[in-house]
Parts: C-alpha cells; sequence; structure tokens
C-alpha cells in the first residue's frame, strides 16, 4: 500500500511539473509568435493592426488620433531588424528593433531604434506592447 502512495505521488509530481514545463512553452512560443507577428506587420506597413499589438489599458490612455494616424501613412518600412528578447521580468521583455522607413514624398531614408516593452497577460494569455508603436519621427543625428 505505501508503495501504492508512493508511486502516486511521484506520479503525481511529475504530472504536475510537466503541466507547468507546458505552460511555460506555451507563453514562450505565444512569446514567439507575437513577436513575429508584430514584426511581419510592421514590414508590411501595417501601423493600424500593428496598434492592435498594443496593450489596451495604453490604447485607452493614449488612444491615436488623426494625426498620428496620417504620420504612419507618409513611411514606408524597408527594414525591420530585431535583436533577440530579454526578460526584464517574469512576465516582462524588451526588445530593441532598428527600422528602416522611407518618406513616401520625398523618397529618403532614415533609421529608427525602437526600444519595445512587452508585457505577458497570465489572465488573458495574450502578450502586449507596452511601449506603444515606434516614435517615427525623423532623429537628428
Amino acid at each position: 500500500m505505501r508503495a501504492s502512495i508512493a508511486v502516486f505521488s511521484v506520479s503525481a509530481a511529475l504530472l504536475l511539473a510537466g503541466c507547468a514545463s507546458l505552460q511555460d512553452h506555451s507563453k514562450d512560443k505565444m512569446r514567439d509568435d507575437t513577436l513575429d507577428s508584430y514584426a511581419a506587420t510592421l514590414r508590411w506597413g501595417d501601423f493600424g493592426s500593428a496598434y492592435q499589438f498594443v496593450d489596451p489599458e495604453v490604447r485607452a490612455k493614449h488612444p491615436q488620433d488623426a494625426a498620428t494616424k496620417a504620420k504612419y501613412n507618409k513611411v514606408t518600412v524597408a527594414e525591420y531588424d530585431a535583436q533577440p528578447p530579454a526578460a526584464t521580468g517574469e512576465n516582462t521583455l524588451s526588445q530593441m528593433v532598428q527600422i528602416s522607413l522611407i518618406e513616401k514624398a520625398s523618397q529618403s531614408s532614415y533609421n529608427i531604434v525602437d526600444h519595445q516593452n512587452w508585457r505577458w497577460d497570465p489572465v488573458a494569455k495574450h502578450w502586449w506592447l507596452e511601449s506603444g508603436l515606434p516614435d517615427i519621427t525623423p532623429q537628428q543625428q
């Protein structure tokens, strides 16, 4: 009887450990999928769809106005070069991305650096971009 209880206890512990591992794997896969989807959305220059990756709380506090939307429509994304993400906490990460943009009117190009902050929402099981869309204002050198 004791052997059965011991086997059951060990089996239960392994099962729980396996579930936690699967949950972490799922979180990691969702992170990779989210970052890849966001990158693809920006590479296509679809800032409207990219805005849906932004944390709903951030969107509520800082809604996009017509001028901001018009500013994003004036550029084309030529390149999106992301560094590997780095964990900044248990449910947060940062990622640095260099984005090459082309102004549609002048065809001049420039680069920006986007410092992204992402947050895992364990309730919604979703990664949210807390830092908002990139500031595409040309940076003075």
